[in-house]
């Protein structure tokens, strides 16, 4: 294999482990702009992983064939908003603590998941492997490109999702009336509500469009990498795509652009490993890498990054 394949390789693998992180690190965008801090993006992604796995099984039992992955990635989004709207109801109407009411998301997802999962499954800690899952597109014509078509051409239907989505959301949250006010409520929501946007329709749509992309994010994952779902699908996932959001400030494409930072990182934990070099670098060490590239960029981003003026301020009319 020579250079240009290798390279190729590399950028195609870190496409794979980064669209998990860009749908949950959209959807945890939308929640902060609109004021809600969400940390509980790593158990939104656990539900989303659990709820497709499930879903599509169901659907390949019915006979669906083909269009199983389809059913279990669109579960997982509608399964994340219902996770999520606890989170919203707790923070938005009761005005818990939002980093608190995350931390719970987190437990929860985990702890119903894996309940659910050995329920269904006889005491299984796993779903069963999935015959039918996401393969990979070939774009005609541009996947014959050298060097770029095989590595970016050639991509999961989820991957070619979510850059569309990142677009759509820059569209939508900088020359859009709609973005404008989540913004809004997110910066200055006494001012918004003042000139009558109401501040708790906006931040709950926030917080569930946060919970649809994160299950999405955790759909991608059991659809196009693991075929399952186990209670380490996600591992971790989930506080990577929050570190891309703080690292991309809160920006879509910055967000594409941080995730895709990381999902490097991971790529290079498969790929450093091929090399003889490598062979005497403990294997714990390539496992580590992406965890500690987050906590380093965490390090040196939080205190420069410009977050929304009223994050993880709960808003209360009466005060205003």
């Amino acid at each position: 294999m020579n250079v240009l394949d290798v390279i190729g390789q590399l950028i195609n693998t870190t496409l794979v482990f980064s669209t998990a992180l860009i749908f949950a690190a959209l959807g945890g965008m939308y929640s902060e702009r609109s004021g809600v801090v969400n940390i509980g993006l790593e158990g939104l992604m656990v539900s989303g992983a659990f709820a497709a796995a499930v879903a599509t099984e169901y659907a390949i039992q019915a006979g669906m064939g083909n269009v199983s992955p389809w059913i279990g990635f669109i579960a997982a989004g509608i399964y994340g908003v219902l996770v999520s709207l606890l989170h919203a109801i707790s923070t938005i109407t009761f005005r818990a603590d939002q980093t608190v009411v995350g931390v719970v998301i987190n437990i929860l997802s985990l702890g119903l998941s894996l309940y659910l999962t050995k329920s269904l499954y006889a005491g299984s800690g796993q779903t069963p492997l999935l015959e039918n899952v996401f393969h990979k597109w070939q774009i005609p014509f541009l996947s014959d490109i050298p060097l770029l078509g095989k590595a970016i051409f050639t991509a999961y239907p989820t991957t070619y999702i979510v850059i569309a989505l990142a677009f759509i959301s820059y569209f939508v949250l900088f020359r859009t009336p709609f973005g404008l006010r989540l913004r809004a409520v997110g910066e200055h929501p006494s001012s918004a509500d003042t000139v009558g946007i109401s501040v708790t329709k906006y931040r709950y749509i926030g917080v569930l469009l946060s919970g649809a992309l994160a299950g999405l994010g955790g759909a991608t994952i059991t659809l196009t990498t693991t075929s399952s779902f186990a209670h380490n699908t996600i591992s971790g996932q989930g506080f990577i795509a929050l570190a891309a959001l703080i690292f991309g400030k809160w920006n879509p494409l910055g967000v594409v652009g941080a995730a895709m930072f990381f999902g490097l990182a991971q790529a290079l934990r498969s790929f450093m490993q091929r090399f003889e070099f490598a062979q005497q670098i403990p294997a714990e060490f390539f496992y580590m890498l992406p965890y500690i590239l987050t906590l380093i960029v965490l390090a040196g981003a939080v205190g420069r990054s410009n977050a929304p003026s009223a994050l993880g301020q709960p808003y209360d009319p009466a005060k205003r």
